[in-house]
C-alpha cells in the first residue's frame, strides 16, 4: 500500500516526530488493553515495533508518527492538526448570541479530550431526586448521560480530520444540546441513509480501533441507536439528524420540548 492508497488516519505526519507521541499513554494506557497481559510480557518487540503494530507510526524502520498516533497519543494534536479540539458552549438561552455560561476547549490526545467532554458534560447535567412517587428514591438527570457519550464520541470518531481547522462543536442550550461534526457521510453512508440500523462506515478506521481499545467507543455501528433507546426511555423527543456534504448536526431536545427549530449556523 502506498501513502495515496492509505486512509487519512493512516498517513505519516511529517513534521511530527516520536518525542511529539506521550510514551506513557502508549505503554500504560494503551498496550496493556490492545494485547493479553502474557502475550505482552513475552513480547521482545521494540518501543517503535510495537508503535508500528499498533498502526501509531509508519513503521518500525520509518517511525513518523501517523494521523492516528498524534491524535491517540499526540502530547499537542493541534500542532499537526489543527482541528483536533472540541469547543463547548453552555449557552443560557435558545440561540447562538444569548449570554454564555461556560465555555470550554477540549483538546489533547484522544483520552484526555473525551474525559474533558465528559466533564462538562457532566457538570451540565443537574439530577433532580425524586423521595414522594415510592418507597425508593429516584435520581433523574436532565439527559440521559449513555446518549451524550454515544453522541459526543461518535463526533470525534467519525469526523472529517483532512483540508479543515474547524473543531466538533457541543453547544448546550436551555432547551437542547447540539452537536456537530466536520465532514458530510462517508463512504457507504449518505446524507438518507445516516443513523439507519446496519449502515455503517468508517472514516477513520484506526482511529475508531484506537477509541474501541481504550474503552471509549464500540466500533460496532449500534452508537445511534444506543442513543436514540435511552432518549425514548427517558422520555425524550426523537433524536434529530441533518447531514449534508460539509457536516453532520444531531439535536438532542429535552423532555417536554415539542418545537423542532433549524439547527444553528456554524
Amino acid at each position: 500500500m502506498t501513502y495515496t492508497d492509505a486512509e487519512f488516519d493512516a498517513l505519516p505526519v511529517l513534521t511530527a516526530t516520536l518525542d511529539d507521541l506521550s510514551r506513557r499513554i502508549f505503554e500504560d494506557d494503551y498496550l496493556p488493553q490492545a494485547i493479553a497481559p502474557e502475550v505482552l510480557a513475552a513480547n521482545e518487540r521494540s518501543y517503535e515495533q510495537r508503535l508500528a503494530a499498533m498502526k501509531m507510526v509508519v513503521s518500525a524502520d520509518e517511525p513518523v508518527p501517523t494521523v492516528a498516533g498524534v491524535l491517540v497519543l499526540g502530547k499537542r494534536p493541534r500542532d499537526f492538526l489543527p482541528g483536533s479540539y472540541v469547543q463547548f458552549l453552555r449557552i443560557r438561552g435558545t440561540e447562538l448570541g444569548d449570554p454564555l455560561q461556560d465555555a470550554a476547549v477540549c483538546e489533547g490526545p484522544i483520552p484526555d479530550l473525551i474525559r474533558q467532554v465528559d466533564q462538562k458534560l457532566i457538570a451540565h447535567n443537574q439530577t433532580a431526586v425524586d423521595i414522594t412517587s415510592g418507597p425508593i428514591e429516584r435520581r433523574e438527570s436532565t439527559y440521559p448521560r449513555a446518549a451524550l457519550d454515544q453522541l459526543t464520541r461518535n463526533a470525534v470518531m467519525h469526523r472529517t480530520y483532512q483540508h479543515t481547522n474547524a473543531p466538533v462543536h457541543v453547544y448546550w442550550f436551555d432547551d437542547r444540546i447540539e452537536i456537530s461534526s466536520p465532514g458530510g457521510p462517508y463512504g457507504l453512508v449518505r446524507t438518507d441513509t445516516i443513523g439507519q440500523p446496519g449502515v455503517v462506515d468508517y472514516r477513520n478506521p484506526i482511529l475508531a480501533e484506537a477509541m474501541r481499545v481504550l474503552g471509549l467507543a464500540q466500533r460496532f455501528g449500534f452508537g445511534i441507536q444506543l442513543a436514540r433507546r435511552e432518549l425514548e426511555k427517558a422520555g425524550h423527543p426523537p433524536l434529530e439528524l441533518h447531514a449534508d456534504a460539509q457536516w453532520i448536526r444531531c439535536c438532542v431536545r429535552a423532555r417536554g420540548s415539542s418545537d423542532r427549530a433549524d439547527l444553528v449556523d456554524e
